[in-house]
């Protein structure tokens, strides 16, 4: 199979698909990995490296589109590469459809077959090619909250964990999940006081056993949150409902019972954030006001750390592109249920139900297409 690589063309996203020890695994197993030049600059992966590897560097990112028969990204194809997509064609890749619905729709026009990253599973019910990135995430999260959360940035002015005599930042993560534990003991290793929120006690109970002396933890709920508002210095989004919009936890008319300048971080962006006023922003113009509360809701966050979140996922991925690869998507996708999970689109008909639901198009059993 051909195995294509484009360069990421998100404004700010510096990840790469195909790593070279992904690409130098892919040759090995017969494949023919072409690369568009300057792919992996970002990451720090130049293309000599690729070419090392087994890899052949092409000029543009049309001509990746038109050889390749799979097509390996990081973030989900903007307008100009829907464009190139075509009959047949793999797309594997993050997609977040839930949210956008001119990219469902261009991806249902194009006939192409989309695997999602996002919505893969695992036999533990978990989501192995979000993990990676949604634990660099959680723990870029107090990062780049203690940032806004500077005065100069319109934040509060409270430093994270404070100093001898004046107490530390208030911290609410709502959400335990993989986000919200690694933002958790972040920011509680920063020397803030957290407050865990999740609607699942056996969840609440393990972070209590592992992490009771780092945070706290609380039950979430509308009354509880709205307790606790008043208090924080900075909110955490951290919720996830795999595949579909996220739901809105945090609404503008409870602002004005907020600090002034306080800060929330909507991790769940990607799926349409959590929070009423939440509008994706990036690297380059991260954030910005609303009734004098800071949001900070870059929609690629891991893409800050390139490096560290492209080899992150590259470990993740590799083993699932290797087995489209060699198999097809259709015999892959037959032998193992969790990467059937992740299909999300295949020949102009929608196969994901939560996406289906969440913006009104009909959808097919992807079982049916195995």
């Amino acid at each position: 199979m051909k195995i294509g690589c484009p360069k990421e063309i998100k404004p700010q996203e510096f990840r790469v698909g195909i790593t070279p020890i992904a690409a130098k695994e892919a040759v090995s197993h017969g494949h023919d990995v072409i690369v568009e030049t300057g792919a992996g600059l970002g990451a720090g992966f130049d293309d000599a490296a690729y070419e090392a590897a087994g890899a052949r560097i092409i000029t543009t990112a049309a001509e990746v589109f038109a050889e390749a028969d799979m097509i390996v990204k990081v973030k989900e194809p903007q307008a100009v590469e829907r464009k190139m997509l075509r009959e047949g064609q793999l797309l594997f890749t993050y997609l977040h459809l839930a949210p956008d619905e001119a990219q469902t729709r261009d991806l249902l026009a194009s006939g192409c077959t989309a695997i999602a990253y996002e919505t893969v599973t695992d036999r533990a019910g978990g989501l192995p090619l979000l993990a990676p990135m949604s634990e660099v995430a959680g723990r870029l999260a107090p990062q780049v909250g203690a940032w806004t959360l500077q005065k100069a940035n319109g934040g509060r002015g409270v430093l994270m964990g404070g100093v001898p005599g004046v107490g530390p930042a208030r911290v609410i993560v709502i959400g335990g999940g993989v986000v919200g534990t690694h933002a958790a003991k972040i920011a509680a290793g920063m020397g803030a006081d957290v407050t865990v929120l999740d609607r699942s006690l056996p969840r609440l109970r393990y972070l209590d056993d592992v992490f009771g002396g780092s945070f706290k933890t609380g039950y979430s709920s509308a009354g509880l949150l709205e307790e606790l508002l008043p208090q924080a210095d900075m909110v955490i989004g951290a919720v996830l409902i795999p595949g579909a919009a996220a739901p809105k936890l945090v609404r503008r008319d409870q602002f004005a019972s907020m600090k002034p300048g306080a800060v929330l971080v909507d991790v769940a962006i990607d799926q349409g954030g959590c929070f009423e006023t939440s509008k994706a922003t990036t690297h380059q113009d991260p954030i910005y006001e609303v009734d004098g509360i800071m949001h900070y809701c870059v929609a690629n966050m891991p893409g800050a750390v390139a490096r560290t979140s492209t080899l992150a996922l590259g470990n993740a991925t590799m083993p699932f592109m290797l087995a489209l690869a060699d198999k097809g998507w259709k015999q892959a996708c037959a032998d193992d249920p969790h990467l059937l999970n992740g299909l999300n689109v295949h020949a102009g008909q929608l196969t994901y139900a939560a996406v289906g639901e969440a913006l009104g198009i009909a959808t097919v059993d992807p079982k049916s297409l195995v």
